[in-house]
C-alpha cells in the first residue's frame, strides 16, 4: 500500500506514502500492517486524513510519542487481502495474477508467470517456459486483455522481445 515517509506531530502521528492510483480507497481504513524486522505486524488506527494526493496522515493507536514514531519511520505498509479493493479490466495486482498463462499475439503461449520482478526500472512479469525465464515489462499498452476466469493475460509485445529469450 505504501511506506511511512516521515513523522507528522510529536503526538506520534506519521505520514504514509501511497503507492496507488486510488489513495481515495484508503482513507477509512481500521487497521494496516506494517513491517518490521521481516514481520507483519497489524497496526489499529485511530485517525488519518489526506496530506496531499498520495499521502495519508495517520495515528495508530499505540503510537503516542515521536520516539514510538521512529520505530515505523521506513515501514512498509500493507493490507489484508481481504481489504484490498477489487479489480477489474486489465487492472490487477501483482500477487493476482502470479501462476497465471501468458499469451502473445504473435508468438501464442509465452509460460506461466513465476514472478513479478519491481527491482528493475520497470516492473517485469518473470515468466518460465520449457526451464527458460523471460522477462517481459509490465507495460498497459503491452496488455491487451486480463482473463481471471482461465488465468491468462493476453499482451501484444514488441516485435523481438521474445526471441531474445530463445
Amino acid at each position: 500500500m505504501g511506506t511511512v515517509i516521515r513523522k507528522f506531530s510529536f503526538k506520534g502521528e506519521v505520514i504514509i506514502k501511497l503507492d496507488t492510483d486510488e489513495p481515495e480507497v484508503y482513507k477509512n481504513l481500521d487497521a494496516v500492517f506494517l513491517e518490521l524486522h521481516n514481520n507483519l505486524v497489524p497496526f489499529f488506527i485511530e485517525r488519518s486524513s489526506f496530506q496531499k494526493n498520495d499521502q495519508l496522515r495517520v495515528k495508530f493507536e499505540d503510537i503516542s510519542d515521536d520516539a514510538a514514531a521512529d520505530t515505523i519511520l521506513k515501514a512498509a505498509v500493507y493490507l489484508p487481502l481481504s481489504a484490498l479493493p477489487k479489480l477489474t479490466g486489465n487492472k490487477f495486482y501483482y500477487h493476482e495474477v502470479i501462476g497465471f498463462s501468458v499469451v502473445d499475439r504473435l508468438k501464442g503461449t509465452i509460460g506461466l508467470i513465476r514472478a513479478i520482478n519491481e527491482n528493475a526500472a520497470q516492473p517485469l512479469f518473470e515468466i518460465t517456459k520449457d526451464g527458460k525465464e523471460l522477462l517481459i515489462p509490465i507495460i498497459d499498452e503491452f496488455i491487451e486483455k486480463v482473463d481471471r476466469k482461465n488465468k491468462t493475460i493476453y499482451v501484444d509485445t514488441p516485435e523481438g522481445l521474445i526471441d531474445m529469450f530463445d
